[in-house]
Formats: C-alpha cells, structure tokens, sequence
C-alpha cells in the first residue's frame, strides 16, 4: 500500500490528478449546505504583525497573494534553470515552442476580446484563456505514457514554461494597482540587496528568502502584485557556480525541496479556494453569456488554433521539423492539451475583477474550456497512429 502511494506521489500524472480531485471536491461542495461555511471559513481574517506594522487579509487572499508566491518562486527557479542549461538554452530546441507559445497566447486573448469588446470591465479579462496550467496538461501526457512521444512532452513543456513567462510579464504590465512610491523603492533596495549577494558568491539560500519575504511585503504594498516578488527572487538566486554535483547545488535542491509542497498542497489550496462554483440558478444563457464563452472558446478553440497553427507554420516553413516520432495528429493532440488552463487561469481571473458578478462566469469558463481541452486532447492523442517507420 505504501509502495503503490509512493509511486502514484512520484509519477507525472499525480499533480494533475489530486488538482482534479480538489477541484471536483470545490464544486461538490459549493452547491451543498456547507457551501456558507466553507465561504465564511476562506473570509476569516488572518493577521501578521511585527510592532507597528502589520497584514491582515481573509485566508482566501493569503492563499492568493502569499502561497502562490511560493509558486511562482518554482516558477522562476525552473524558468531560470532551463533558460541556462536547460531546453530554453538552445536556440535550436526553443524556436518553435516559443512560436506556439506566442500563438497560443495572441489567439485565445483576440478571441475573448473580440467578443467582450464593448464592456470595458468584462475586457480586463482578455488575458485569462492565453494561460496553459503546467501540471494538468502534462497530467494528461503522462497518463497516456508512451503513446505520447518523449519530443512531444518536451514541447508541451517548453511551451508552458515560455506561456508562464508571458504570464508574469502580463501581470507586472496589466494587472497593478495604485503604485506606493516608498514601497517600490523598499522593493528596490530588497532587490539590490540579493544582487549584492549574489555577486558576492553568497550561496546559502537562507539570506535570499529571507530577503525575498521583505520583498513579498514590499510589492504586496506597492500595488504590484505580490506573486512577483517570487519570481524576482528566484531570479536573484545564483543557479551556477560552486564545486557540487548538479543535484547537490543549493538552490537544486531548493528546486526540488519545493515541487512537492507546490504540487501537492498549494496548487491544490488554490484550486479549492477558487474552482468552487454553485449551480444554484444556472441556465444555459450563462453558460454562452460574453465572458464565460469568451474564456471557454479562448481555451478550446484560441489555444489549439494558436498553438498548433504556429507549430505548423513553422514546420511547413522548413524553420523546424516535426518533433522525433510526432505526427501531425500527436501535435494536434498536444495542441489541445496547451487550453487546460485550470489554475493559472483562474490566478490571472483573481487579478482581473474584484467584483463577486464576475466569479462564475469566470469559473464556468476556465472549467468548460479546460475540460474541453483535456477531454479530447486526450481522446485525440489516445487513438492517434504512431508515426511509420523511417
């Protein structure tokens, strides 16, 4: 029995699945008699203080603003180490997921503006469907194992990695608040400060966590959003140099350290505090309402029009050539998988709109476009013939 969890827990397709569950349990719930109580629980203050100064936010906000920041802390590790020595280092293996990726985000974001064009509010949502959730859409591949080839995952995971890129760059650009001068020169100095670690060959990770909670304080005060205070610090972490062993290197192992406790407590702390949506007075005329089918069709329909039409253009062109043993079904099929949105989706929806009119519909279209996605990307790459012999 341990062993079974032990390998389930290892596998690729484990964050995927227990996201799966936790948000099914977020829905099930909220449309029962205990959908009062879990609102008022994710609303219970929570407050932080050191003398004079201090935080309180409802659990709900601590989850989005300080957990996700530990996220996207992983987020920026993984970028950085994969844009030094991994798949985002050669120009040769990056081209075309880059291209898809750009595809993937310009396509759903004309698609969801195109049809809110006329509701300034609705259309601050225009980036939610350019989001691909890293675990769910290798979830998928993974449970298809070798049906999927090893060069069709490595795309599919690029793709997501440069999507996450642009997802961080369309926060800091579009999703801020009021700006707190003093606050943003707090940040500044907090940065400066890892800087100078980091050209001092400090290498112990305390110092810059450390640091990078300051700096967490900081952003979150300055109007910016408080997630990127874990990409800047992963940025400023010193992925290279030092005698260890590539495993042994501090900030690997920091890496590794993280992805359990993101993959499965606070990926699925996200998803339970924000997938939940009741049913309660639902008609199909919410379900085709601009926004929840402005996010649906920008996932479904945006993200594989996007990605797989970037894809092959770039082939067809000569500039790339077909992913080893891929076919244009299996490339297809991971098209689709790149519109399982789910939870950055959802993330960048809690940037877009504050008022509570916007939450189902949002809901609604992240979950029926995700699903759409997965379904039959996974239906696609299931029955889709291996590439012939050379």
């Amino acid at each position: 029995m341990h062993r079974t969890v032990y390998r389930f827990l290892q596998s690729d397709a484990a964050p995927g699945i227990v996201l799966i569950a936790v948000a099914a349990l977020a829905i099930i719930l909220a449309n029962t008699a205990l959908a009062p109580a879990i609102q008022a629980f994710l609303g219970t203050k929570l407050s932080l203080s050191f003398g004079a100064l201090g935080l309180s936010k409802p659990l709900v906000l601590w989850i989005n603003d300080g957990l996700m920041a530990v996220f996207f802390l992983l987020v920026g590790l993984e970028i950085k180490r994969e844009a030094l020595e991994g798949a985002l280092s050669q120009p040769s293996q990056i081209a075309m997921p880059v291209v898809a990726a750009a595809g993937g985000m310009i396509v759903p974001a004309a698609i969801f503006a195109a049809l809110n064009w006329n509701d300034a509010t609705a259309l601050r949502g225009w980036a939610i469907p350019a989001a691909t959730d890293i675990a769910f859409s290798i979830g998928v591949l993974a449970v298809l194992g070798r049906r999927v080839p090893l060069a069709l995952k490595l795309f599919l995971t690029t793709l997501a990695i440069v999507d996450d890129l642009g997802a961080i760059v369309v926060i800091a650009a579009f999703y801020t608040s009021d700006l707190s001068g003093l606050a943003l020169a707090l940040a500044g100095a907090c940065i400066t400060a890892m800087v100078a670690l980091n050209l001092l060959g400090v290498r112990r990770a305390g110092p810059y966590l450390l640091i990078g909670i300051v700096l967490w304080v900081c952003v979150l005060k300055s109007g910016v959003h408080a997630t990127l205070a874990g990409v800047i610090t992963a940025f400023c972490l010193p992925l290279r140099g030092g005698r260890e062993a590539h495993d042994d290197r501090p900030f690997i192992r920091l890496e590794h350290a993280l992805q359990p406790w993101v993959a499965f407590f606070i990926m699925p702390a996200f998803a339970f505090a924000n997938a939940g949506v009741s049913f309660a007075g639902l008609t199909p005329a919410h379900l085709v309402e601009p926004v929840s089918l402005g996010i649906a069709a920008g996932l479904f329909v945006g993200k594989q029009i996007g990605v797989f039409g970037a894809a092959a253009l770039f082939i067809r062109s000569g500039l790339a050539a077909m992913p080893a043993q891929g076919t244009w079904a299996k490339l297809y099929g991971v098209s689709l998988c790149a519109g399982i949105g789910f939870t950055m989706s959802l993330f960048i929806g809690t940037l877009a709109w504050d008022d509570p009119a916007y939450a189902a519909p949002l809901r609604i279209g992240v979950l029926g476009g995700s699903i759409l996605s997965a379904v039959l990307g996974y239906l696609v790459l299931r029955w889709a013939p291996d590439a012939k012999p050379a």
